[in-house]
């Protein structure tokens, strides 16, 4: 059997995914440093080498869990960002092509500019209001052009993982040194994370590989939604649950708006996408988002 390229394996999505996976067939997981010792290019700021390696491995599926995800820095890196968000993916779609493998992509609700509160569909109209919302998109229209039948684009919002650094883990640190904390309560959307993102990721190509008609473009979230505030509130008071002896000094959450904390990129304050066409294209029951986020505290604490 072919094998799975991955790509980004090393990062929260790519971790999971190197898991989740494995059972579909031999995955040969690369990351931005692989492009030295002989296994291939994972190096997304090289597209040419990226090309040459989906050339050689004649994967069946290119899976691409690598980006450029430094929002605000990116207003001030376009160029690096663009490479790695949209060069690099329309490129790895050609090769796809070229190969005849199917090629899954990760994208975000920034590429919608985060008016109304309605959850945003797949058709909704996209208007990013960031370099990095712009990017994502553009990463997006290159791989529908390049593999227009033979792609998955799944956009999610508010990642974690218990791997790594998250808000959760944030919040816990600065409630261990603090009295009082202040937290948005105008942006509203689903945390996600990248283990169910996974999981659904390999269901989901595992029926494509079958069934070329349910690829396409999902949304793919936790069920549910909530402010930052309500993430924060959960977090600390999941945590005083499964960890009592947990020294946390905070008295004092305050909700604030997005306007007392400007930041260089404008952030959506609807974060909310409607799943509705994943489950009914894949026959899914997505949980609700405080099931997830309490097992990764279960794990860190």
């Amino acid at each position: 059997m072919r094998p799975i390229l991955l790509l980004g394996s090393a990062g929260q999505l790519g971790w999971e995914l190197q898991r989740s996976l494995a059972p579909l067939g031999h995955v040969v997981p690369l990351t931005r440093h692989d492009n030295l010792d002989g296994r291939g290019c994972g190096n997304l700021l090289d597209p040419p080498s990226l090309r040459e390696t989906v050339l050689r491995l004649r994967p069946a599926a290119i899976v691409n869990a690598a980006a450029y995800t430094a929002v605000d820095r990116a207003e001030q890196e376009p160029d690096v960002a663009h490479t790695i968000n949209a060069v690099a993916p329309g490129v790895l779609a050609e090769a796809a092509t070229e190969v005849g493998a199917l090629v899954v992509h990760f994208s975000t609700d920034y590429v919608f500019d985060g008016s109304g509160k309605a959850p945003w569909t797949e058709s909704a109209l996209t208007a990013p209001c960031s370099v990095y919302g712009r990017t994502k998109l553009d990463g997006e229209e290159r791989v529908r052009a390049a593999a227009p039948n033979r792609h998955l684009i799944f956009r999610s919002s508010w990642v974690y993982a218990a791997r790594g650094n998250n808000f959760a883990k944030t919040m816990l640190r600065l409630a261990g040194e603090r009295d009082r904390l202040t937290v948005i309560d105008d942006q509203i959307g689903t945390p996600t994370g990248a283990d169910l993102i996974a999981d659904v990721t390999a269901h989901a190509l595992r029926q494509a590989l079958r069934d070329a008609g349910t690829c396409g473009t999902y949304h793919l979230a936790a069920r549910g939604e909530t402010s930052w505030f309500g993430y924060a509130r959960f977090v600390l008071d999941t945590a005083r649950e499964l960890s009592p002896s947990r020294p946390l000094k905070v008295q004092e959450l305050v909700p604030i708006p997005t306007s007392a904390y400007p930041t260089a990129a404008q952030r959506p304050l609807n974060s909310r996408l409607d799943t509705r066409r994943l489950c009914a294209s894949f026959g899914l029951t997505l949980p609700d988002w405080r099931l997830g986020v309490r097992r990764m505290l279960q794990e860190i604490l």
